[in-house]
């Protein structure tokens, strides 16, 4: 289910959604609850499962960032390791087969800078100032480098890559939201 886009441009994040839930029958409903918002200083963009939208939103807490902290590394560490008690009070935290901590994916901005949360937490920050998760990500990605020298506003690039997404992958559905830290 779903198509989560980021960008970063002139140290403000962009960050959109669409609103399709589906399930592994590729039944669709178009959902009220939002996979995209703001959690203090972070604005979080998610896909997997809505019980870890829903515990990202309203239950987790981040932590502050130290002074003179380098952000991936608190985003590695703190940030991550936050999540999962969450998930665990939350009775979401999952296991893998082989017993390993599994959560879901999906995209933080903070800081200017766009981070990817993996499924086995790890977290990742691409090169480019976008990038894309669920299931219509590939379409995502592919529109955003072909837009990645347009003049286009970002809002609009991001609804762009949401609806190549759509036009191309049955589990990504309008209506999308963008959320961003312009004028914060």
């Amino acid at each position: 289910m779903t198509c989560i886009v980021g960008i970063i441009e002139e140290g403000n994040v962009y960050i959109g959604a669409d609103s399709a839930g589906t399930d592994s029958s590729w039944n669709l409903q178009v959902r009220k609850d939002v996979k995209v918002f703001k959690n203090g200083d972070f604005i979080i963009g998610c896909t997997t499962s809505f019980r870890m939208i829903q515990l990202l939103r309203f239950a987790f807490k981040p932590p502050k960032i130290k002074r003179g902290q380098d952000l991936y590394a608190y985003m590695c560490t703190d940030f991550v390791d936050a999540i999962r008690k969450c998930f665990k009070d939350g009775g979401y935290l999952q296991k893998y087969k082989d017993g390993d901590d599994k959560g879901g994916t999906f995209l933080v901005g903070v800081n200017s800078r766009l981070f990817y949360i993996e499924d086995d937490f790890q977290v990742g920050e691409v090169v480019d100032n976008y990038n894309a998760c669920g299931c219509g990500y590939s379409y995502a990605l592919g529109a955003l480098h072909s837009m990645k020298d347009s003049k286009m506003k970002p809002v609009k690039r991001v609804i762009k890559a949401l609806e190549a997404a759509e036009y191309h992958n049955a589990g990504v559905l309008n209506p999308f939201i963008v959320i961003s830290s312009e004028n914060e």
